[in-house]
């Protein structure tokens, strides 16, 4: 990312440090505390707090980021949906699968939508404290405008109707949902009112008994899912959040599927930029991840010129001068000195927490983490960034939980860095076979003809 230090808080709760050390120690992303990782990322803070006012304030923003594996999009996408949901947005992170989320099916991608729906105050899925959220703003709405208690039924359908005119153009069965989903709960029917809200979330097999009682038909369809991502931010909006922070993660997936159903992706892709830039989703933040190959290889985005010309971005100058604002955005991915440094910001982040602090600074000190750095890094085939998942998991679980336990634990004398293949991701995995005697390139393979 960037050799700058991370700007951490002096004060770290124990929760938040426990929940990014023991993601790290598994080897993952962390879910939250993500600014107390962060480094290099204040290049693009500015440009993407102006993106995040502008949804804020009713426009929408499509962005692309590219970087190779281990360059940290998983990583930069969660920081930035922590700076969206600390601004009252809601968040959902999708990841896009052949199998479990195919692009080309838009009612799929809605539903992982709605069952991954986060907010400062939920955790997935949030669409239900959201829509009653929803409903309470309509009632005291109404009850502001004068309505008596005798009058407030109806005149919450009035709201409803009001609210949602503009949806029920392109999908009057999402307005027709709340009103069953209203109405289950008002006669005290619980699994009619969760089956109904389940429609609502794009789940298939719905009983047919919710359905009729709620007035709706069939399962959602590709198109009309738009129509209800519409209504979802119609329903966030005026239950107190001001828009809606998407990700779609792993894009790159799409050059492994059929042909068939990678145009068809590529097409839906380019459908969603059209929307978003047309204004039809306003408080909507879409946000796509992929790598260098899937930008440009001729399996992906250049397999569609129109969507190639949306995503077009010059990126042959110093990565120093790319442009935070432009539609598509780099990742440069680690180097040697800023894998240290975030190795230093770990370590100093462990450290306060630990039996010792003293102890862990001196026998893990910079030295120790950067000769640890170079072996992960060798142990890759010199690749360091694709290194930054797998050093910290050694840092932390490997390293720093045994010199907070053993008082003779020294990491110099008792430890040598092991790496064995169930470990890896099969990027990883790649890269050490060309440690151990494997083909670095295609054109190391020998093949019989």
């Amino acid at each position: 990312m960037s050799t700058t230090g991370s700007q951490r808080p002096a004060q770290v709760s124990a929760a938040r440090r426990r929940t990014v050390v023991d993601a790290l120690r598994r080897g993952a992303v962390p879910e939250s505390g993500l600014d107390l990782l962060a480094t290099g990322l204040d290049r693009f803070e500015a440009a993407l707090d102006a993106e995040l006012d502008a949804v804020a304030s009713g426009g929408s923003v499509f962005k692309a980021v590219r970087g190779e594996y281990g360059s940290g999009k998983t990583f930069f996408t969660r920081w930035l949906g922590e700076r969206a949901k600390r601004r009252n947005f809601a968040v959902a992170e999708i990841q896009i699968s052949e199998n479990e989320t195919p692009l080309h099916k838009l009612e799929t991608v809605y539903r992982r939508l709605t069952e991954r729906l986060t907010t400062s105050s939920f955790p997935p899925s949030a669409l239900r404290p959201v829509v009653d959220a929803w409903f309470y703003a309509l009632e005291e709405d109404a009850l502001a405008a004068g309505a008596t208690e005798e009058e407030l039924p109806g005149e919450v359908e009035k709201l409803l109707v009001a609210r949602l005119a503009e949806v029920s153009r392109h999908a009057p069965s999402f307005a027709t949902a709340l009103r069953g989903y209203r109405a289950a709960l008002a006669d005290g029917d619980e699994a009619t009112a969760a089956a109904v809200l389940a429609w609502l979330g794009g789940q298939p097999h719905v009983a047919a008994s919710a359905r009729r009682s709620a007035g709706v038909r069939g399962d959602l369809d590709h198109f009309g899912a738009l129509g209800f991502l519409q209504g979802l931010l119609t329903v966030l909006r005026d239950s107190g959040h001001i828009g809606l922070f998407v990700v779609l993660d792993e894009v790159e997936t799409l050059q492994r599927v059929r042909s068939d159903a990678r145009d068809k992706a590529l097409n839906a892709l380019r459908q969603l930029i059209d929307e978003v830039h047309s204004g039809r989703f306003p408080g909507l933040y879409l946000v796509i991840t992929g790598t260098p190959a899937f930008y440009d290889g001729q399996q992906g985005v250049q397999r569609l010129a129109p969507l190639a010309q949306r995503l077009a971005t010059d990126f042959t100058t110093d990565p120093r001068f790319d442009n935070p604002r432009a539609v598509q955005i780099r990742l440069p991915g680690f180097t040697q000195e800023s894998l240290v440094g975030l190795g230093v910001t770990i370590r100093d982040l462990y450290a306060d927490a630990a039996t010792s602090p003293e102890r862990v600074r001196t026998v893990v000190d910079d030295a120790y983490v950067a000769d640890l750095a170079r072996a992960v890094g060798g142990a890759l085939g010199g690749k360091v960034g694709v290194a930054p998942r797998l050093f910290l998991k050694k840092l932390v679980g490997d390293v720093l939980d045994r010199v907070d336990q053993f008082d003779d634990f020294d990491p110099r004398q008792h430890y040598k860095l092991t790496v064995t293949t169930s470990e890896l991701t099969d990027v990883e995995r790649n890269l050490a076979a060309t440690v151990t005697g494997g083909s670095a390139s295609a054109d190391d393979i020998d093949l019989e003809l």
